[in-house]
Order: structure tokens, then C-alpha cells, then sequence
């Protein structure tokens, strides 16, 4: 009787239409030294050449799960969970890429601390390739041993221009994800990362801290897909109350999901308000106005977002384009899955 390989890690890399940047992210997690793989590219009904693209790859470590319906980020991630056969689960997007230390680096920092799930720091790059900056200050990093529940869901919150924790790429321990059931939600097209970390955490799971950038993180300047839509912050109060309904929460962290909550509501009046102007309904208007007073305050913060990137810009001595002037702010509302800005 054959027992079945385990490899060190799994890499889970969700793909929709990815065929241009694909082959990348492959080629970076076959790239990892010191510890051995599978690759398990799920493909979620893509319309360009990415299963192909999956099927003639060479390497007899990377898989294709092949999605019969489109299921969006969620489904795929909990497809390639279920197809994964590591000690450790690492997803990675399928136009990202990593360092070639990076998996060594934090598995053994891991299995160190007895930990079920690592971080680590992530470096920014222009989808041409240019560095654009490191997403977490080092020494921020490196003064928290441990990520917590509390923690996370602090740094979770809108209108803060910065990048959040919801942004960073952890690596899960396999078998704490199969015993304690836990999955990305479904029905959530953003957002489903917060809450599947949030999701372990809550059941007791230890996250150390890295604070080495091994992960490199695509933006394309050019995209408003990170604008915040009404829609988005409605889904995630809806996936917050999910979450809660299913998790006893400590104090810290229970302080730190009420600020969160207030910061939601606030973020659903402030979209409703512009939504209203928009709309050019005086009614509506006064209506929210009247209800949330701070979300009328709130209309000077893409304003103020404008005016810190052109001081920036003019202190760093480069022409200010009007492009760049009239960019809309992401409102700090964290990662989408599959859209990036």
C-alpha cells in the first residue's frame, strides 16, 4: 500500500480570467526553496486561455481544479482547500507573485511558536514592475509577535488612509482549517479574506508575525475598482453579522468589533448621502443628513485624500497630471478579491 505525498505547502491560486499574469504567479510559488509543493490553480469558469494554460503546464506540481459554474473568490478558495493535500495552505492571487524564501521563512517561524497561521509584510509593485512601496512599516511589524483577534479587526476599518491587515496573505495550517470547519464564505465576493481570518482567529487560532516583505502585491494605477460602493459595505455589515451569530468573541475583541460596526454604519451613511447627491433628491439629502450628521463631515475626506497626494507628489519634486488630481479615494475599505486599483 502507497501513502499518499504530503507536500510542506499547498498553493491555492484562484484564477478568473488570468491568462496574462497566470503563469507569473505559477512560476513564483514553483520557484520556493527548501520546501516541497503543490500548486492547485482553481479555475472559476474563465472565458480567456487560463485552463489551458494550466493544462499543458509542464510541472507535474501544479493541478487544475476546474470550477463548473463560476462561483466567484469563495467557492474557488474553498474548492482548492478541499483538493489540497499540504500541511500548509497558502493562497496566492493569480496576478501576484512571491519571494523564493518566502513559505521557508514562515513555516519555520510557525512550527517555532506552535502556530497555526503566520503573516508576513508585503511588498507594492506597479503592474509593471516597479516598486512602489512596502505595505507595513518593519519596525510596526516587528513589535507584534502575535496578530490578534482584536487586532485584526482594529486595524479593519474605513476611511484611515492606509492599508489595513485585511490586506495581508496568511499561511494556514491545514489541519486546524479541517478541524475546526473553517471557509471562506460563499456568498461573499469582498471581503471573504477579513472574515475567514477573523473566522480562525476566533476559534483560537495562534498567528505569529513576520515582518519580512515575502509577498509582492499588483496594482494597476489606473483601475477605480477599489472605489467603495454602497453595495460592498452592505455586504460586509451582512457578513459581520454572520460572523458574530457564530463567534464568542473577548472583551478586546468584542471593543474592537463595536468600532468597527460604528465605523460600517457610518461608511453606509456617508455612501447613502452621496448616493442621494447624486441622485439630486434635496429630500433624501436632508433626511440622511439629519440621521448621521458625521457623514456630511465625512464629504471633506476625499477632498482631504486629494490634497495629501498632491502635497506628496509636489514634495517629491514630479509633475501633478490632472488624472492624478481627480483620482477617488478607496475610502481604506480593505482588499477585493478578485478587483484591484
Amino acid at each position: 500500500m502507497t501513502t499518499e505525498f504530503t507536500p510542506d505547502v499547498s498553493f491555492i491560486i484562484p484564477a478568473y480570467n488570468a491568462a496574462t499574469t497566470l503563469e507569473r504567479a505559477i512560476d513564483s510559488a514553483l520557484a520556493q526553496g527548501a520546501v516541497s509543493m503543490e500548486v492547485i490553480v482553481v479555475d472559476d469558469c474563465s472565458k480567456d486561455g487560463t485552463r489551458a494554460l494550466v493544462e499543458n503546464h509542464t510541472d507535474p506540481r501544479v493541478r487544475l481544479v476546474a470550477l463548473a459554474v463560476n462561483g466567484g473568490p469563495g467557492v474557488a478558495r474553498n474548492c482548492g482547500i478541499e483538493a489540497a493535500r499540504g500541511r500548509w495552505i497558502a493562497v496566492l492571487d493569480s496576478d501576484d507573485t512571491i519571494r523564493p524564501d518566502r513559505l521557508a521563512r514562515m513555516i519555520a517561524k510557525a512550527e517555532k511558536a506552535g502556530a497555526n497561521i503566520v503573516v508576513d509584510n508585503l511588498d507594492v509593485v506597479t503592474s509593471e514592475g516597479q516598486h512602489k512601496d512596502t505595505m507595513f512599516h518593519a519596525d510596526r511589524l516587528a513589535r507584534m509577535p502575535e496578530l490578534t483577534l482584536a487586532d485584526f479587526i482594529a486595524s479593519n476599518v474605513l476611511f484611515r488612509n492606509e492599508h489595513n491587515f485585511g490586506y495581508m496573505k496568511p499561511v494556514f495550517e491545514r489541519s486546524f482549517l479541517l478541524d475546526n470547519g473553517v471557509r471562506f464564505d460563499p456568498t461573499l465576493r469582498i471581503g471573504e479574506d477579513y472574515i475567514f481570518l477573523a473566522s480562525a482567529l476566533a476559534k483560537g487560532a495562534l498567528c505569529v508575525v513576520d515582518p519580512t516583505p515575502g509577498y509582492v502585491y499588483y496594482i494597476n494605477e489606473g483601475s477605480i475598482s477599489r472605489v467603495l460602493e454602497l453595495k460592498h459595505v452592505e455586504a460586509m455589515m451582512a457578513a459581520d453579522a454572520r460572523f458574530l451569530a457564530g463567534h464568542q468573541l473577548d472583551a478586546a475583541a468584542s471593543a474592537a468589533q463595536r468600532r468597527r460596526t460604528r465605523n460600517l454604519n457610518r461608511a453606509h451613511s456617508f455612501l447613502t448621502l452621496v448616493q442621494n447627491i447624486k441622485d439630486k433628491s434635496l429630500r433624501a439629502t436632508l433626511m440622511t443628513a439629519i440621521r448621521s450628521p458625521q457623514a456630511v463631515w465625512l464629504l471633506k475626506w476625499p477632498i482631504m485624500v486629494r490634497l495629501e497626494r498632491l502635497i506628496t507628489l509636489f514634495r517629491r519634486g514630479h509633475h501633478v497630471a490632472a488624472a492624478e488630481a481627480a483620482k477617488l479615494p478607496a475610502l481604506g475599505g480593505g482588499p477585493h478579491s478578485t478587483n484591484k486599483g
